[in-house]
């Protein structure tokens, strides 16, 4: 067992970690919650029955570990990078919304909206955006159908762009 899950550190330590910086933006508070994220996955890692892909269970250990240390900090959803829904949700207008609304106006709105989210909502956008997973993925993280992932992306998407645009007058 020890072997098998050094190889499976060794191969998804670069992408947890990849994922966790994305969420925090600080390299010191993403190695550290990496290495309990690991820490999680070798204690439960005889329960790992292989029903999904290894990266979503680590992602949502990964994703719980960070939800626990905001918990535990009391800055729930503030330490969240935007920059990354931004850009996802704004691809094909970006030079425009920047050219009528400054950047940091704009990444505020997306974090106020983000926190105005339903969990579940919040969930999805995470795991998609964050950890790019496949709706799939998703789906067998969250223990919901891969259609319903897809629905509570978009739908999520919806609301943030209404949040923005409600308080931007867009």
């Amino acid at each position: 067992m020890k072997l098998e899950f050094e190889a499976l550190y060794q191969e998804y330590f670069t992408r947890t970690y990849a994922f966790l910086y994305k969420l925090t933006n600080q390299r010191d508070l993403a190695e550290e919650l990496t290495q309990e994220t690991f820490y999680q996955a070798f204690v439960s890692f005889h329960r790992f029955r292989g029903d999904s892909d290894v990266f979503t269970w680590l992602a949502s250990i990964a994703k719980h570990t960070y939800y626990r240390h905001l918990r535990k900090n009391k800055h729930y959803m503030d330490s969240i990078s935007t920059d990354m829904i931004a850009e996802m949700y704004f691809q094909d207008s970006a030079e425009e919304l920047e050219e009528t609304v400054e950047r940091q106006l704009m990444l505020d709105s997306i974090r106020k909206a983000m926190k105005a989210l339903p969990d579940k909502y919040r969930d999805v956008t995470i795991l998609r955006v964050y950890a790019d997973m496949s709706y799939a993925e998703i789906g067998k993280s969250l223990h919901i159908s891969e259609n319903s992932a897809r629905v509570i992306y978009h739908r999520a998407k919806k609301m943030i762009l209404e949040a923005i645009s409600n308080e931007h007058d867009l």
